[in-house]
């Protein structure tokens, strides 16, 4: 049972976890500009900075993936419907997509564009083809919300099956769930290796190591429901009064120490294994906390601010930083003022346009959305499909990573 003297409910706000979002999308941005050649260097190592960022894209996706979980979990609703739900979903991830695929296009991506690559992207399709040149195509970001399309469609089925677990059992699905994530690549190793990444990611880790193990385990969506399975089974812990009273600053130097040892391990266990439990004791340490009424440090105004446009950023960076490299020629600097000061100066206009985005396309997508089905509503839906709710213009809810 939780230690927590009042129980958490559904309707509790949960601002903490919505400026945790910002950390993970700026660790995505990070990790990409680190890819970049004026900050990387010629070694295999390429630098201290490139060393250690080197796995912030992939813990980022890691966590966005367990927060959709555990936010949708936590806001659902017994009044919804699944028709209702995915609408509501789309109308807050298409949009941008949309905005963000014809930018990358107009910006930089037109050079290497083809069919087989900008239709599986434009439509969400492109995580589910083992093949680097299109799930990393045009707007490299986006392959993740081919995942959280698969999600948001298993949400309504997942979620009722995990309500249907005892509480006392929750801890053990759990447990399972997350040792089965962890051991994984395990599994994965198994596969043949077949082609590597070639001299087209010679700044990333990725360079060398196999494409279809890598898939496997980091981008194949049936795989990465698992984590999103975590987030709602954390959630449903919570909820139930099992929360085991972990404080959100143990948690958190947990997830430090998982970090540093996911820089250690082999590829394919630091793509997500290593920090995939660490991430989610936090978020539910952080809801907890929440909850209770006691907040964080990151649930702030200005935190929740930057939560709310982090979707946005994270579409919208990889665009800058590729323009900047290959259109500008930005590619080489002597001077680390220079290279901060870019890097400074990248991160203010994402955040900029992610803040246009959030306010002219997705919070007027959202809103559109939802006056459409106030007037469409029925006078009352079907016992058999009141299954789950989310307030998407609230702070506790997630797009995507």
């Amino acid at each position: 049972m939780s230690v927590d003297s009042a129980a958490p409910g559904r309707s509790s706000r949960l601002p903490s976890l919505t400026g945790m979002r910002f950390f993970a999308a700026f660790l995505v941005f990070l990790f990409h500009l680190s890819l970049l050649d004026a900050y990387s260097t010629p070694d295999p190592g390429h630098g201290p900075f490139a060393s250690a960022l080197r796995n912030g894209g992939w813990a980022g996706v890691t966590f966005f993936f367990i927060l959709s979980g555990f936010v949708l979990a936590w806001s659902a609703r017994d009044n919804d419907t699944t028709r209702a739900f995915w609408g509501r979903r789309l109308a807050k991830v298409y949009p941008n997509h949309v905005v963000t695929f014809f930018f990358a296009l107009a910006m930089y991506a037109y050079a290497s564009a083809t069919w087989g690559r900008g239709v599986p992207n434009f439509l969400l399709l492109q995580a589910w083809i083992p093949k680097d040149d299109v799930f990393f195509s045009i707007n490299n970001p986006s392959w993740s919300l081919s995942c959280e399309l698969v999600f948001y469609l298993l949400f309504p089925l997942l979620h009722r099956a995990v309500r249907r677990i005892r509480a006392e059992r929750l801890w053990w699905w759990a447990a399972g769930t997350a040792t089965t994530i962890v051991l994984l690549p395990l599994l994965v190793q198994l596969a043949p290796t077949g082609e590597t990444f070639g001299p087209s990611h010679a700044n990333s880790p990725l360079y060398g190591h196999s494409i279809i193990q890598m898939w496997l385990v980091y981008i194949f969506p049936p795989l990465r429901v698992l984590d999103f399975l975590l987030g709602i089974l954390m959630a449903r812990i919570v909820l139930s009064r099992r929360w085991v009273g972990l404080g959100v600053l143990p948690a958190l130097a947990l997830t430090v120490a998982a970090y540093a040892l996911s820089l250690r391990v082999p590829f394919l266990f630091s793509l997500n294994a290593v920090v995939v439990i660490p991430f989610a004791l936090l978020i539910a340490a952080a809801a907890a906390r929440d909850a209770s009424g006691r907040g964080t440090a990151v649930a702030g105004r200005v935190w929740v601010w930057l939560g709310e446009v982090s979707f946005a950023f994270y579409l919208i960076h990889q665009v800058l930083l590729s323009f900047t490299q290959e259109r500008l020629g930005f590619r080489d600097t002597d001077s680390l003022a220079a290279a901060i000061g870019v890097a400074a100066l990248v991160a203010a206009v994402s955040l900029l346009l992610a803040w246009l985005l959030y306010v002219g396309v997705e919070r007027p997508a959202v809103r559109a959305w939802a006056r459409r089905a106030r007037a469409a509503r029925a006078p009352a839906a079907p016992a058999a499909d009141r299954s789950l709710r989310d307030d998407s213009d609230r702070p506790v809810t997630i797009g995507t990573t």
